[in-house]
């Protein structure tokens, strides 16, 4: 058995620990907050999160998704002409509505994801700078994380005099609007702020005890799997090792279907594009657009039944209960999957789907594997569950949503080597 460390790159400038840093409250230990809410257990808590042309995808959707875990009513919101955004590595999102639509409703939260050119489309959209500037004036929470704490909030005016962190390359600029603090998520008053990608999780989690509380925090963050230490080392378990072979560029095939779980989907599709993968987007159903399993409408490349007519280096499979079932449903799917397998070409899945697609089409004989905890009691192997991502010979498998990241970036690991995988960890803030 190899064991795969990956090292990660230090960030010097960044002390990364895992607190919230308050700049009028004590720090503690773990994400916690100096108030909690009242009736707020009682009454959904009203969010908008809007999205542009240039949105990263990662930060927006597990925004919404981590928010909605809450019990929060998320309304996401585009800033564009027409409610589907282009956001960035090619992946499609569709709003729930026009910001204009939403500029005379309450919200208790608006959080603003970053990406670029998605901050300046913040920016530059008058009736959202509106909406946001009477958040503030109001006195309700606002918050932003990556290029958009410096590049919307800071440009509308509505950091002065608080302390507030973003994306590395943009705390100059947040500097000149701001009291500019390298941290993991940054709180002042009514203002939250984070970093980037590999923070976005944190920051998330955080907005939930801002609207909530602490219990209500523990409570959504548990089944996520976060890392215990935001930027500790991570592993990737490696058994039966072989070389994962693609001819120049890996091409890659990510499944999704209704109820497909939309964080790890678009970590995965994000963090390949990033490596420069060719990855296409295949719906599986009727229709382009699904439905994910916290209601994210997301848009594929392709159907399945056209991208089934080309050959890929790997096929894997986000998790979400309902978009296993259906993964484990289609023939065009599994036979696809056997495929792969039975010619020793990679594949992997996360979640739900090592347990409900992978085992019951014994596409895991033989192998060791792990899968969502309260899934794991369905694989037959059961010795290396406990890791957060397993590899074995030509398949990967890992757990859910916190663990996603790990998972796409020892795929990029196996196709494209370690320094790749650590280039993108670094930039996405997601190590030390």
């Amino acid at each position: 058995m190899a064991l795969l460390q990956l090292h990660h790159l230090s960030l010097h400038s960044l002390p990364f620990t895992p607190k919230l840093h308050h700049s009028r409250f004590s720090t503690r230990k773990s994400l916690r907050f100096s108030f909690s809410a009242s009736a707020s257990t009682t009454m959904a808590k009203q969010v908008l999160v809007p999205v542009a042309n240039g949105t990263e995808p990662m930060e927006a959707v597990i925004t919404i998704d981590v928010l909605r875990r809450s019990g929060a009513e998320v309304m996401v919101a585009s800033v564009e002409k027409e409610l589907r955004v282009d956001a960035c590595h090619g992946v499609k999102i569709v709003a729930d509505a026009l910001v204009g639509d939403c500029k005379d409703t309450g919200f208790d939260l608006i959080a603003l994801p970053g990406g670029m050119p998605g901050a300046t489309n913040f920016k530059d959209c008058a009736v959202l700078e509106s909406v946001v500037k009477k958040q503030a004036a109001d006195g309700r929470l606002y918050a932003a994380v990556c290029a958009s704490p410096a590049v919307a909030l800071g440009s509308w005016g509505l950091l002065k005099g608080l302390k507030a962190t973003c994306y590395p390359s943009f705390m100059e600029q947040l500097s000149s609007c701001a009291t500019a603090v390298e941290s993991i998520v940054q709180q002042d008053g009514k203002v939250v702020t984070s970093r980037g990608p590999g923070t976005t999780m944190e920051f998330s989690v955080a907005l939930v005890e801002q609207l909530y509380d602490k219990e209500k925090a523990d409570e959504v963050s548990g089944p996520l799997l976060l890392r215990p230490n935001h930027g500790d080392e991570y592993k990737v378990i490696e058994l039966n090792p072989m070389e994962w072979k693609c001819n120049n560029i890996p091409q890659i095939l990510v499944p999704i279907a209704d109820g497909s779980e939309e964080m790890e989907a678009v970590m995965i599709i994000d963090i390949l594009r990033r490596a420069k993968a060719n990855v296409v987007v295949a719906s599986v159903g009727d229709n382009l657009e699904i439905l994910a399993s916290r209601k994210v409408k997301l848009v594929a490349d392709m159907l399945l039944d056209e991208a089934a007519k080309l050959s890929y280096d790997l096929i894997v499979l986000p998790g979400g209960l309902g978009g296993a079932q259906a993964f484990a449903n289609s023939d065009k799917l599994v036979n696809m999957l056997k495929k792969q397998a039975e010619s020793n070409k990679p594949y992997g899945a996360i979640c739900a789907s090592p347990a409900l697609v992978l085992e019951p089409h014994g596409l895991l004989k033989g192998k060791k594997a792990t899968a969502f905890p309260a899934m794991c009691n369905k694989l037959s192997d059961q010795s290396f569950i406990d890791n957060r991502v397993v590899v074995d010979g030509n398949l990967i498998t890992s757990r859910g949503p916190g663990t996603s990241m790990e998972f796409a970036l020892g795929i990029v690991e196996k196709f494209f080597g370690r320094p790749k995988a650590l280039e993108l960890a670094k930039v996405m803030l997601f190590v030390h």
